[in-house]
């Protein structure tokens, strides 16, 4: 039998929430330890009304989302979904192919641009916004400092990303602080390395655009001034991934540079080592250790970065490809952070679970990408290679960190859920949704389009369908539907889309608002599959509780078949919730429909369970 599994205790004293369809969920108060929601949306993508999906299309034939386009209506059903923090992704104005130069801003070369409308992550000035977004350029960034406003107003964090690991080929700061130099600016550019350099360079060799493959041809093939194969970058520097070739591959990250934190060609390190004591200690004390160090001029450039945006209001920061940045720097920064706003939500792209702790402990991230354990392991289940058998080890191997761990089943990384190159139908995840989002005490995201079954099989230019493209101007039918042209009211979905909206609905708020979510977890799963007839490796289960409500979780991951059993309750379990033999009403939850019995005889528990294809039960267990 599995030895119990001990999280974090949190006390919770939010309340229930109500299965009445037509309420609103009550929102827990800051104070209280609650679940956190991340709502990921792009901007540029959200408000876009336009259905004309040409490949390659301009913003003018395709059409584009505003920050205006977040209305209070929009903003408020977001909220009413169970959302705390929406990740604004692409604010920062990176790399795209559009003349801007009426508003001073330099036209970027299509050689060294993914897309047209660019990657988000190609970074061009860190101390401007995208003017894509903005329904007057000029004004761009006051149009972002009111969108703040408003979703502060609708009781929602503000999250944007901060890429440190690479700029845009072309970095340009036209809007920097009184003092702040450009990166690059104070470059030594005859050497490869230099502590102080922001960029390594290649000595002696000019930059040379990648050889295309597959008949790629920047934007289409349309005719450009800038298209012409060249990019003007003498000496090259390393290229975003690390790349030192001065010619990158076409699938290096070639649209950006690689930034330098100190670390020398050979992997050495030239700032302070942070003491290993310094694993158990404060953002104080990692601030203040840090205070007096002498480090590299790119730690100073994001940490200034950072505290400008914090300075505007922004919540907190997505860091993109945070483990090829140096733990240590992210001790520095997030230390000073914290020093300005100690709420501030870190989250940090990572796929090493063997740096996980460093991260967590020593470089005070507050939460870290579950992708290589959870998601990979969920979406194989979920595609029928894999068992449920394989969650019981995840879970355990993350039991210390496991508060600290984000779940999703989308981002604009990866796969639509209802893609063919992924499940074919959204509603193959919604066991894989509660569990994502139950499981322990870790946030839960979702990805815009995901609550109404978004298939991502747009030909929008750069790059393939069964991901939303990040890189061009493009509409986004499901999540448009949704929008009804600026009524924001779902009022042209199908009946299955707006069931599937209502699921996570109704989950994301239960989760919200479930102070079990915030204490214990045990699996009885393994106990199921040794003890229970006809339970098995399509199924899974588990209980949370804390000192003021317990649940139980069943999923059921078949898409056709309905599994019925006698689940068992391990004795070791109803000796630690202090129960004596009886007969005990649960109640279902998350729809309210089921209803059950859990009789205790003989210091062991029984409940009859029967699941429906791809049906979970939360059960409430009375105190």
């Amino acid at each position: 039998m599995k030895k119990l599994l001990f999280l974090l205790s949190a006390v919770c004293a939010s309340m229930l929430y109500s299965c009445d369809n037509n309420s609103t969920a009550p929102e827990p108060t800051m104070e209280e330890p609650h679940k956190i929601v991340v709502y990921q949306v792009f901007p540029r993508l959200f408000g876009n009304t336009n259905t004309t999906n040409k490949p390659w299309g301009t913003l003018e034939e395709n059409g584009v989302g505003k920050f205006n386009d977040f209305t209070d209506k929009a903003l408020q059903e977001i909220r009413d979904l169970g959302v705390t923090h929406i990740w604004y992704t692409g604010v920062p104005h990176h790399a795209v192919i559009r003349d801007y130069t009426a508003y001073g801003i330099s036209n970027d070369d299509p050689d060294v641009v993914k897309g047209r409308a660019g990657s988000p992550y190609a970074v061009k000035d860190y101390y401007q916004v995208n003017p894509d977004l903005a329904v007057d350029p000029a004004n761009r960034m006051q149009e972002f400092e009111a969108l703040i406003a408003r979703t502060h107003q609708h009781g929602m964090k503000v999250v944007i990303d901060i890429v440190p690991n690479h700029v845009a080929r072309r970095y340009e700061g036209l809007n920097n602080p009184m003092g702040v130099l450009d990166f690059g600016a104070e470059d030594d550019t005859s050497v490869e390395y230099q502590r102080d350099n922001n960029f390594y360079y290649i000595p002696g060799e000019p930059f040379k655009v990648p050889a295309p493959l597959d008949g790629y041809k920047p934007i289409g093939g349309e005719q450009h001034p800038l298209a012409d194969g060249k990019f003007d970058e003498n000496p090259a520097k390393w290229t975003g991934n690390g790349s030192r070739d001065p010619q990158p591959h076409f699938y290096d990250w070639y649209e950006t540079v690689k930034v330098n934190y100190g670390v020398k060609p050979d992997g050495s390190k030239d700032f302070p080592a942070l003491p290993a004591e310094f694993e158990g200690e404060d953002f104080q004390s990692h601030y203040k250790y840090w205070k007096d160090q002498e480090v590299p001029s790119s730690w100073k450039k994001f940490k200034d970065i950072a505290l400008f945006w914090i300075d505007k209001g922004v919540d907190g920061f997505r860091y993109d490809m945070a483990e090829m940045v140096p733990v240590e720097f992210w001790s520095y920064m997030n230390s000073a952070i914290k020093m300005k706003n100690p709420e501030a939500f870190l989250l940090a792209e990572i796929y090493n679970p063997k740096a996980y702790r460093d991260y967590i402990h020593l470089g005070k991230m507050d939460y870290l990408y579950d992708k290589v354990e959870l998601y990979d392991t969920l979406k194989n289940i979920i595609q029928g290679k894999g068992s449920t058998d394989n969650i019981i080890p995840i879970q355990a191997g993350l039991a210390d960190i496991g508060r600290h761990m984000l779940h999703f089943l989308e981002n604009h990384d990866e796969q639509r859920i209802a893609s063919p190159e992924f499940a074919g139908k959204a509603e193959k995840a919604k066991p894989a949704a509660v569990i994502s989002s139950t499981i322990d005490q870790g946030p839960m995201m979702i990805y815009f389009g995901q609550e109404v079954g978004e298939p991502g099989e747009e030909d929008a230019g750069f790059g393939k369908p069964s991901r939303t493209s990040i890189f061009d101007y493009i509409g986004v039918p499901n999540h448009q539907k949704w929008m009804n042209g600026v009524e924001f009211d779902g009022g042209q979905l199908s009946e299955e889309e707006k069931a599937l909206r209502d699921f996570y609905r109704r989950l994301l708020n239960l989760t919200l608002n479930s102070p079990a979510l915030m204490g214990e977890y045990q699996e009885i799963h393994s106990h199921n599959r040794q003890h229970t007839e006809w339970y098995n490796d399509k199924v899974f289960s588990y209980v949370r509780w804390s000192d003021q409500q317990r649940l139980l979780v069943v999923s059921n991951f078949d898409a056709t078949d309905t599994f019925g059993f006698e689940l068992e309750i391990p004795n070791e379990l109803i000796l630690v919730w202090k129960l004596s033999g009886g007969s005990f009403d649960l109640e279902e939850k998350l729809y309210g429909k089921h209803k059950t019995k859990l009789e205790i005889e003989d210091g062991k528990g029984r409940l009859r369970v029967d699941l429906a294809p791809l049906e979970s039960w939360i059960l409430e267990l009375p105190m």
